[in-house]
């Protein structure tokens, strides 16, 4: 995979959007209160920006604001009452109309990815991480008049991130402790989010692509083992491949219509080649569908919950 065709990274400590969570409970304070005051002065601009210009002033991070930033804002207030810690702590907007996020100290990788991110250990913890993100927004009802970066998809099961990367996961210590960057969350299915992340992490790249692959027979053990982590069910476990798929040509699709729109990052990205590079993933994908499956499914039981467990 390429780098982001959306969120702001570097390739040091890309300066992450939430307070430390292990230093705060979020269950006890306010999820609207103020954030601390700094001023403009204090500016900081975070190198690495794809998409987005991104500032830090003090202990907070400055964004673009957008018509979905209200429904993220909900949606990361819910997350803070419901005690998950890995998501950002909003604070409403700026004198300036940009989003008040509280920065989050840690490593936030890019491409080419750094030893760390690509342990069976770290994969493990992803998927962990990004099951407790989806059960905990479950319960969250988005306001009426939410706006979504991505229009909502069926069945709605969870609040899928939409982007869930290694450029948009903070490290500590070797150890994914959050997710960052929400603007394109979205009411979705759990397998939506699923697969691309596995397309990230696992990765699910075809054998060229000189960022992060790994040979197939690997990817199919890394897929597994990323779906147990998750817990992700049979009947999901058999569309992954399909759905990573599709959700690569979504975001390809994507790509070009913001560059017709004239927006010149995602021209950019085009230009660098990354559509080509997302489009020789999904024929991967598919080329090697049947392996990737039988990985998931082999030895797996359907729970009465919908869980699975492997016998053994």
């Amino acid at each position: 995979m390429t780098t982001p065709d959306r969120a702001a990274t570097t390739g040091e400590v890309r300066d992450a959007r939430e307070a430390d969570p292990r230093e705060a409970d979020p269950r006890e304070a306010d999820p609207q209160e103020t954030a601390p005051q700094e001023t403009d002065a204090d500016e900081e601009a975070l190198p690495g920006g794809g998409v987005n210009d991104v500032v830090r002033i003090g202990s907070t991070v400055r964004r673009p604001a957008g018509p979905w930033t209200p429904a993220v804002h909900a949606l990361l207030d819910h997350l803070a009452l419901t005690g998950f810690t890995g998501a950002p702590r909003a604070h409403g907007l700026d004198g300036q109309g940009r989003e008040i996020l509280d920065h989050v100290p840690g490593e936030v990788a890019d491409y080419p990815l750094p030893g760390y991110v690509q342990t069976d250990a770290a994969l493990r913890e992803v998927a962990a991480l990004l099951r407790t993100y989806h059960d905990a927004t479950t319960g969250f009802t988005p306001p009426e008049d939410a706006h979504w970066y991505f229009p909502p998809r069926e069945p709605a099961e969870v609040i899928c991130h939409g982007d869930i990367a290694p450029y948009n996961c903070v490290f500590r210590n070797g150890k994914p402790v959050a997710f960052i960057d929400f603007d394109t969350a979205h009411p979705g299915p759990r397998v939506w989010d699923f697969a691309y992340a596995a397309c990230r992490f696992v990765p699910l790249a075809a054998a060229d692509n000189e960022d992060f692959t790994l040979p197939v027979g690997e990817q199919a053990r890394r897929l597994r083992l990323f779906a147990d982590a998750y817990g992700l069910d049979a009947d999901n476990r058999a569309v992954v491949a399909a759905t990573a798929e599709e959700r690569l040509e979504h975001l390809v699709s994507h790509m070009h219509a913001r560059a017709r729109e004239g927006n010149a990052a995602f021209a950019g990205h085009i230009a660098d080649g990354h559509d080509v590079l997302y489009l020789a993933s999904v024929a991967h994908i598919a080329r090697h569908e049947g392996l990737l499956t039988q990985a998931l499914l082999e030895g797996t039981v359907t729970t009465g919950t919908g869980g699975t467990f492997r016998p053994g």
